[in-house]
């Protein structure tokens, strides 16, 4: 089964007849500055990447203001080792505040610009700002309510698929379509960060979209490009990285968010690759009819007289590709020419006895 309903956002379409939809990620990266954050968008526009995300919630919205136990991270693997979910969210999040004027610089921009919401409050607040699209992150894929909120507002839906169960997905994507969505979009993601290129799993992809019928996509974590490219070889439509101006600037999501070149080199490659897809075909394409010339055929290698015996010495598989194929070396030898023929004349059957 195939989705052959193409999904637009903000009239860019988004299917295998399009190249990949590229996201940008901002998350937390613009480190708590609004000059940071719009630079991030000029950044991100100057890629060619096809949008901006952001998150929108609060350390209040997202969890509790409790210091020890399951609320401390203590991980010692954690990117975010010794802060509390709340200190960590409070620093993370982008003030509602600043939605506005980003979402007017993307669209100066010509960059599309939408959100994750990660309660229902902050559904209402980004629908009052007429966002074209919503994503649920893979830490809300069970958030049933939310996505059945979400769902209501008749907008495109992304939908992560990280650490979700197949009854997990199964759950969160029949209360989208209950709930209105009639445009969806599963992206294939690893929640571990950064991830690895061994736990990425893109066969994945096509099994998602055979099974629910969707659009799909891949959510990237892993260092690099590659992954990425890879994904799209697979099926992927839609590709989310998260993104910085400078690693080295730090920020809650830098160690594994792309930097501008890097971005870049992600939008062109991916088209690439979707553009090497094609579909199957043996033989030349009209592109390669020219290069039939360059193949090897069979030559006349010395003076020959009428009569002569054709024999290793003189019969020999040479470029260019202008007489009788290879395949016909071995029933050629031993047989007479019955012509004059010199040195670098095409073998044609006319030649034969």
């Amino acid at each position: 089964m195939t989705n052959d309903k193409m999904i637009h956002i903000a009239g860019r379409f988004i299917g295998p007849d399009a190249p990949p939809f590229v996201i940008a990620e901002m998350s937390g990266n613009h480190n708590q500055s609004l000059d940071r954050a719009l630079e991030i968008v000029d950044a991100a526009a100057a890629t060619g990447a096809h949008a901006i995300k952001l998150q929108t919630y609060t350390a209040d919205t997202i969890t509790l203001d409790v210091r020890e136990g399951e609320f401390f991270i203590d991980d010692e693997k954690s990117l975010w080792k010794g802060n509390s979910l709340h200190d960590l969210y409070k620093k993370a999040h982008t003030p509602w505040e600043w939605h506005t004027p980003i979402m007017q610089r993307a669209k100066e921009l010509g960059l599309i610009c939408f959100s994750s919401p990660f309660d229902e409050t902050a559904v209402d607040f980004l629908e009052s700002l007429d966002v074209p699209a919503y994503k649920i992150a893979s830490f809300e894929n069970n958030h049933l309510p939310l996505i059945r909120k979400v769902a209501a507002t008749g907008k495109p839906m992304i939908i992560s698929t990280g650490m979700a169960t197949l009854t997990e997905l199964d759950e969160a994507v029949t209360a989208a379509r209950q709930a209105g969505c009639e445009n969806l979009i599963l992206l294939k993601c690893t929640s571990t960060y950064p991830a690895s290129p061994e736990n990425t799993n893109l066969l994945t992809i096509p099994h998602l979209r055979q099974l629910f019928n969707c659009e799909v996509g891949l959510s990237d974590h892993t260092m690099g490009v590659g992954v990425s490219v890879a994904a799209v070889v697979h099926g992927a439509t839609v590709i989310e990285k998260h993104f910085t101006l400078n690693r080295a600037d730090g920020g809650v999501d830098s160690a594994f968010s792309l930097e501008p070149a890097e971005m870049k080199s992600l939008v062109i490659e991916t088209e690439r690759a979707w553009q090497a897809l094609g579909q199957v075909t043996y033989g030349p394409t009209e592109a390669e009819k020219k290069s039939l010339v360059f193949r090897r055929s069979l030559y006349i290698a010395e003076d020959m007289k009428a009569g002569d015996i054709f024999t290793p010495e003189n019969l020999r598989i040479v470029r260019p590709g202008h007489g009788l194929a290879p395949r016909y070396y071995e029933q050629i030898l031993g047989k007479k020419i019955i012509v004059d023929a010199d040195k670098g004349v095409p073998v044609a059957w006319q030649m034969l006895g």
